[in-house]
């Protein structure tokens, strides 16, 4: 994950009725303050009719003090065109909780990028239903904490674990082969926060085993999706979609295998896409700049 730049930026995400002005307005309110823009993009959905922006500034010099930004911004600007923002800096480092349970794949990609430096977080714990990746945690020194879930514990092993992330101060969770569904008590805990991988090229097969499905159907395309959770099922708001083509030579190991592939590529696309500040959720579709 590149940094756009070395010196301490602000990054503003918001969304609002379309109206005529509205990017002369921020614009302005930035220069006018004596901050360098260096990332802007926008986005109108004129059947919505909601405009889309991010905008990235640095704040050497700037005139508001980091802590009155997002006050004077909603007070000079937010209130009077209905915004709804959220303001970052990106010398603030996001900490991310990683959830697994058995398979390794998707656990082992993310924290080699983390390990080489790719992106620009803390991992401060992994969390499993199983014992199982342990050995995996010990191998990046990340803490590794075992919650057996059961459907008599699963309200009380939640609640842990909620605690367990308030007490790391977690922003969010990536969800790396997960095979648990988590509780919309958990779920509204960490609204637009929590990033999962479907090993499927959503909507598709769905059950236990989708590439023996995706097999007995004689499928031509294989894909993964990455999303973020919802209390409704697999339904959240899509982030990163990858397709693979396949053919009637593939074997169900080769459909596994080059979907695990997908599966780590698209998991790792989102939570950078997330780390970059470049995800807008509106209802239930994503905005995703460049």
């Amino acid at each position: 994950m590149l940094q756009s730049s070395t010196k301490d930026t602000a990054i503003l995400l918001l969304h609002c009725p379309d109206k005529q002005g509205i990017l002369a307005a921020v614009t302005e309110f930035i220069n006018i303050n004596k901050g360098n823009i260096i990332y802007l993009d926008q986005h109108v959905d004129f059947v919505e009719k909601e405009f889309f922006m991010r905008v990235e500034w640095e704040i050497e010099g700037f005139l508001i003090p980091q802590e009155k930004i997002s006050e004077y911004f909603y007070t000079l600007l937010g209130k009077k065109y209905g915004m709804n923002f959220r303001l970052y800096f990106n010398a603030n480092k996001p900490r991310m909780a990683i959830f697994v349970s058995k398979m390794s794949h998707c656990l082992f990609d993310l924290l080699s990028r983390y390990a080489a430096n790719d992106w620009d977080v803390e991992i401060p714990l992994i969390i499993s239903n199983h014992p199982d990746m342990e050995h995996v945690a010990s191998k990046f020194d990340i803490p590794y904490y075992y919650f057996p879930i059961t459907k008599e514990t699963k309200q009380e092993q939640e609640a842990a674990e909620i605690a367990l992330l308030k007490e790391h101060k977690i922003e969010f969770v990536v969800l790396a082969r997960y095979m648990q569904v988590l509780t919309a008590e958990f779920i509204a805990q960490y609204p637009q926060n929590i990033i999962n991988i479907h090993h499927s090229f959503l909507p598709a097969f769905v059950g236990a085993k989708p590439y023996h499905a995706a097999y007995e159907r004689g499928v031509k395309i294989i894909g993964a999706t990455s999303h973020y959770v919802t209390s409704e099922l697999d339904a959240g708001p899509i982030i990163e979609q990858e397709v693979a083509k396949i053919s009637h030579k593939d074997t169900v190991e080769m459909l596994i295998h080059k979907g695990q592939d997908l599966e780590k590529i698209v998991l790792s696309r989102g939570v950078e896409k997330h780390l970059e500040r470049k995800v807008l959720v509106y209802k239930n579709k994503t905005i995703v700049f460049s």
